[in-house]
Protein backbone atom coordinates (compact mmCIF):
# COMPACT_ATOMS: atom_id res chain seq x y z
CA UNK A 1 0.00 0.00 0.00
CA UNK A 2 1.29 3.66 -0.80
CA UNK A 3 2.56 5.60 1.90
CA UNK A 4 0.47 8.91 2.49
CA UNK A 5 3.64 10.95 1.25
CA UNK A 6 3.69 8.30 -2.37
CA UNK A 7 -0.41 8.86 -2.21
CA UNK A 8 0.39 12.64 -2.54
CA UNK A 9 2.96 12.72 -4.77
CA UNK A 10 0.99 10.41 -7.28
CA UNK A 11 -2.32 12.39 -6.80
CA UNK A 12 -0.21 15.86 -6.97
CA UNK A 13 1.23 13.91 -10.43
CA UNK A 14 -2.26 14.01 -11.90
CA UNK A 15 -3.36 17.34 -10.82
CA UNK A 16 -0.52 18.32 -13.44
CA UNK A 17 -1.12 16.00 -15.67
CA UNK A 18 -4.64 17.63 -16.13
CA UNK A 19 -3.22 20.98 -16.63
CA UNK A 20 -1.21 19.69 -18.96
CA UNK A 21 -3.26 17.49 -21.39
CA UNK A 22 -5.25 21.04 -21.45
CA UNK A 23 -3.02 23.34 -22.78
CA UNK A 24 -0.92 20.49 -24.89
CA UNK A 25 -0.26 21.35 -28.26
CA UNK A 26 -1.94 25.02 -28.00
CA UNK A 27 0.99 26.83 -29.01
CA UNK A 28 1.26 28.65 -25.90
CA UNK A 29 3.58 31.90 -25.63
CA UNK A 30 7.19 31.08 -24.56
CA UNK A 31 9.17 32.83 -21.93
CA UNK A 32 13.31 32.29 -21.81
CA UNK A 33 14.90 31.98 -18.32
CA UNK A 34 18.09 33.69 -17.82
CA UNK A 35 19.65 30.17 -18.31
CA UNK A 36 17.85 30.10 -22.32
CA UNK A 37 15.55 27.54 -21.04
CA UNK A 38 11.87 28.15 -21.99
CA UNK A 39 8.90 28.46 -19.46
CA UNK A 40 5.56 28.12 -20.58
CA UNK A 41 2.03 28.90 -19.13
CA UNK A 42 1.77 25.06 -18.80
CA UNK A 43 4.84 24.55 -16.56
CA UNK A 44 3.89 27.21 -13.96
CA UNK A 45 0.29 26.40 -13.38
CA UNK A 46 1.27 22.77 -13.88
CA UNK A 47 3.88 23.27 -10.64
CA UNK A 48 0.76 25.68 -8.82
CA UNK A 49 -1.32 22.42 -9.20
CA UNK A 50 1.36 20.11 -7.81
CA UNK A 51 2.29 22.38 -4.96
CA UNK A 52 -0.98 22.85 -4.20
CA UNK A 53 -1.52 19.11 -3.46
CA UNK A 54 2.06 18.80 -1.62
CA UNK A 55 1.70 22.14 0.33
CA UNK A 56 -1.57 21.45 1.44
CA UNK A 57 -0.91 17.80 2.80
CA UNK A 58 2.35 17.86 4.06
CA UNK A 59 2.48 22.18 5.32
CA UNK A 60 6.00 21.53 7.47
CA UNK A 61 7.27 19.93 4.49
CA UNK A 62 9.88 22.17 2.20
CA UNK A 63 9.65 22.87 -1.74
CA UNK A 64 12.01 23.25 -4.29
CA UNK A 65 10.30 23.67 -7.59
CA UNK A 66 11.37 24.35 -11.19
CA UNK A 67 9.41 27.84 -11.53
CA UNK A 68 8.92 29.03 -7.81
CA UNK A 69 12.48 28.33 -6.77
CA UNK A 70 13.27 27.14 -3.04
CA UNK A 71 11.37 27.75 0.07
CA UNK A 72 11.65 26.21 3.69
CA UNK A 73 14.56 24.39 2.33
CA UNK A 74 15.82 23.73 5.98
CA UNK A 75 13.27 21.46 6.57
CA UNK A 76 14.15 17.48 7.05
CA UNK A 77 11.56 16.36 4.44
CA UNK A 78 12.00 18.79 1.04
CA UNK A 79 9.53 18.16 -2.15
CA UNK A 80 11.61 18.42 -5.53
CA UNK A 81 9.44 18.75 -8.29
CA UNK A 82 9.82 19.77 -12.10
CA UNK A 83 6.68 20.40 -13.40
CA UNK A 84 7.30 19.35 -17.30
CA UNK A 85 10.64 18.30 -17.77
CA UNK A 86 11.35 18.62 -21.13
CA UNK A 87 9.87 21.51 -21.66
CA UNK A 88 11.29 22.01 -25.17
CA UNK A 89 9.81 18.53 -26.55
CA UNK A 90 6.35 20.17 -24.94
CA UNK A 91 6.75 23.35 -27.05
CA UNK A 92 7.63 21.46 -30.07
CA UNK A 93 4.60 18.92 -29.80
CA UNK A 94 6.69 16.46 -29.08
CA UNK A 95 5.47 13.94 -26.83
CA UNK A 96 9.16 13.13 -24.64
CA UNK A 97 8.23 15.24 -21.28
CA UNK A 98 7.33 14.33 -17.88
CA UNK A 99 6.39 15.35 -14.52
CA UNK A 100 8.62 14.78 -12.28
CA UNK A 101 8.08 14.65 -8.05
CA UNK A 102 10.81 13.33 -5.77
CA UNK A 103 11.10 13.80 -2.12
CA UNK A 104 14.50 13.83 0.00
CA UNK A 105 14.35 13.30 3.62
CA UNK A 106 17.78 13.77 5.32
CA UNK A 107 19.34 14.84 1.87
CA UNK A 108 18.67 11.10 0.87
CA UNK A 109 16.07 10.90 -1.89
CA UNK A 110 13.14 8.46 -0.70
CA UNK A 111 10.49 8.23 -3.14
CA UNK A 112 10.01 9.45 -6.81
CA UNK A 113 6.96 9.45 -8.97
CA UNK A 114 7.55 10.25 -12.70
CA UNK A 115 4.14 11.12 -14.87
CA UNK A 116 4.54 11.15 -18.54
CA UNK A 117 0.93 10.91 -19.29
CA UNK A 118 1.26 12.17 -22.86
CA UNK A 119 3.43 9.44 -23.70
CA UNK A 120 1.73 7.06 -21.72
CA UNK A 121 3.99 6.02 -19.05
CA UNK A 122 3.78 6.31 -15.06
CA UNK A 123 6.12 5.24 -12.83
CA UNK A 124 6.97 5.68 -9.04
CA UNK A 125 9.35 3.95 -6.46
CA UNK A 126 9.28 4.56 -2.55
CA UNK A 127 12.38 3.13 -1.03
CA UNK A 128 12.20 -0.18 0.48
CA UNK A 129 9.21 -1.06 -1.81
CA UNK A 130 10.32 -1.46 -5.15
CA UNK A 131 9.46 0.03 -8.58
CA UNK A 132 6.42 0.54 -10.75
CA UNK A 133 5.71 1.01 -14.24
CA UNK A 134 2.00 1.33 -14.98
CA UNK A 135 1.24 -0.12 -11.83
CA UNK A 136 3.46 -3.20 -12.27
CA UNK A 137 6.73 -3.78 -10.29
CA UNK A 138 9.71 -3.55 -12.78
CA UNK A 139 13.36 -4.42 -12.24
CA UNK A 140 16.94 -3.90 -13.82
CA UNK A 141 18.52 -6.38 -16.46
CA UNK A 142 20.86 -9.05 -15.67
CA UNK A 143 22.84 -8.83 -18.41
CA UNK A 144 26.72 -8.54 -17.71
CA UNK A 145 28.60 -8.23 -21.05
CA UNK A 146 29.03 -4.81 -22.21
CA UNK A 147 28.90 -6.26 -25.45
CA UNK A 148 25.19 -7.08 -25.05
CA UNK A 149 24.58 -3.99 -23.84
CA UNK A 150 22.73 -1.08 -24.99
CA UNK A 151 23.61 2.52 -23.75
CA UNK A 152 21.37 5.41 -23.91
CA UNK A 153 22.88 9.12 -23.75
CA UNK A 154 21.35 12.29 -22.89
CA UNK A 155 22.83 15.49 -23.03
CA UNK A 156 26.89 15.80 -23.38
CA UNK A 157 27.38 19.10 -23.98
CA UNK A 158 29.88 19.01 -21.17
CA UNK A 159 31.76 15.73 -21.60
CA UNK A 160 31.99 16.70 -25.11
CA UNK A 161 34.05 19.34 -23.85
CA UNK A 162 36.83 17.30 -22.33
CA UNK A 163 39.00 15.91 -24.78
CA UNK A 164 40.01 12.81 -22.69
CA UNK A 165 36.32 11.65 -21.66
CA UNK A 166 34.79 12.11 -25.11
CA UNK A 167 37.84 9.59 -26.27
CA UNK A 168 36.88 7.67 -24.02
CA UNK A 169 32.87 7.51 -24.56
CA UNK A 170 34.22 6.75 -28.40
CA UNK A 171 35.79 3.86 -27.04
CA UNK A 172 32.85 2.16 -25.13
CA UNK A 173 30.66 3.18 -28.37
CA UNK A 174 32.50 0.92 -30.28
CA UNK A 175 31.86 -1.89 -27.01
CA UNK A 176 28.53 -1.85 -26.34
CA UNK A 177 25.52 -3.86 -28.43
CA UNK A 178 23.87 -0.38 -29.31
CA UNK A 179 24.49 3.17 -28.95
CA UNK A 180 20.76 5.34 -28.57
CA UNK A 181 20.10 8.66 -27.14
CA UNK A 182 16.52 8.34 -25.47
CA UNK A 183 16.91 11.13 -23.50
CA UNK A 184 14.57 12.60 -20.62
CA UNK A 185 12.69 10.28 -18.52
CA UNK A 186 12.18 7.69 -21.24
CA UNK A 187 15.47 6.18 -21.17
CA UNK A 188 15.54 5.38 -17.11
CA UNK A 189 11.99 4.21 -17.74
CA UNK A 190 13.40 1.39 -20.09
CA UNK A 191 16.84 1.05 -17.50
CA UNK A 192 14.11 0.42 -14.39
CA UNK A 193 12.39 -2.25 -17.12
CA UNK A 194 15.06 -3.94 -18.33
CA UNK A 195 15.21 -3.11 -21.99
CA UNK A 196 18.40 -1.30 -21.42
CA UNK A 197 21.30 -1.05 -19.05
CA UNK A 198 23.16 2.35 -19.20
CA UNK A 199 22.38 5.61 -18.67
CA UNK A 200 24.69 8.40 -19.07
CA UNK A 201 24.13 12.15 -19.08
CA UNK A 202 26.11 14.65 -18.76
CA UNK A 203 24.33 18.11 -18.04
CA UNK A 204 21.21 17.33 -15.72
CA UNK A 205 20.11 19.47 -13.03
CA UNK A 206 18.89 17.87 -9.60
CA UNK A 207 14.80 18.54 -10.44
CA UNK A 208 15.55 16.41 -13.51
CA UNK A 209 16.91 13.27 -12.15
CA UNK A 210 15.53 12.93 -8.55
CA UNK A 211 12.93 10.86 -9.47
CA UNK A 212 14.25 8.56 -11.46
CA UNK A 213 17.18 8.17 -9.18
CA UNK A 214 14.40 6.45 -7.17
CA UNK A 215 13.08 4.85 -9.45
CA UNK A 216 16.11 3.50 -10.85
CA UNK A 217 17.75 2.57 -7.79
CA UNK A 218 14.05 0.40 -6.50
CA UNK A 219 14.81 -1.65 -9.70
CA UNK A 220 17.71 -2.72 -8.82
CA UNK A 221 19.91 -0.42 -10.27
CA UNK A 222 23.14 1.69 -9.48
CA UNK A 223 23.15 5.55 -9.65
CA UNK A 224 25.95 7.71 -9.53
CA UNK A 225 27.51 10.87 -11.13
CA UNK A 226 29.54 10.34 -13.84
CA UNK A 227 32.76 10.54 -11.21
CA UNK A 228 31.18 8.24 -8.74
CA UNK A 229 29.33 10.59 -6.60
CA UNK A 230 25.97 9.75 -4.88
CA UNK A 231 23.06 12.13 -6.16
CA UNK A 232 22.50 15.18 -4.24
CA UNK A 233 21.66 18.57 -4.83
CA UNK A 234 24.48 20.00 -6.53
CA UNK A 235 24.57 16.91 -8.77
CA UNK A 236 25.34 17.80 -12.74
CA UNK A 237 26.19 14.78 -14.27
CA UNK A 238 24.12 11.23 -14.43
CA UNK A 239 25.07 7.72 -15.00
CA UNK A 240 22.62 4.88 -14.38
CA UNK A 241 22.91 1.12 -15.01
CA UNK A 242 21.90 -2.14 -13.94
CA UNK A 243 24.38 -3.42 -10.87
CA UNK A 244 26.74 -5.45 -13.34
CA UNK A 245 27.64 -2.97 -15.66
CA UNK A 246 27.19 0.34 -13.87
CA UNK A 247 30.95 0.24 -12.16
CA UNK A 248 32.42 -1.01 -15.76
CA UNK A 249 31.40 1.49 -17.51
CA UNK A 250 32.14 4.16 -14.53
CA UNK A 251 36.13 2.78 -14.91
CA UNK A 252 36.11 2.60 -18.59
CA UNK A 253 35.19 6.86 -18.54
CA UNK A 254 37.57 7.52 -15.26
CA UNK A 255 40.27 6.34 -17.45
CA UNK A 256 43.47 4.84 -15.74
Amino acid sequence: MASKELQAALDAARAAAEVIEALFQRNLAITLKADKSPVTEADVRAEQAIRAVLCERFPDYGFYGEESGRHAMEAQNIWLVDPIDGTKSFVRDCPFFSTQIALMRGGRLVLGVSSATTYGELAWAEEGSGAFLDGKRVHVSAIADLGAAILSTGNLKTLAASPAKWSRLGKLVGQVYRLRGYGDFVHYHLLARGALELVLESDVNILDIAALTVIVREAGGIVTDLEGEAIGMATTSMLAGNAALHGVLLAQLRGP
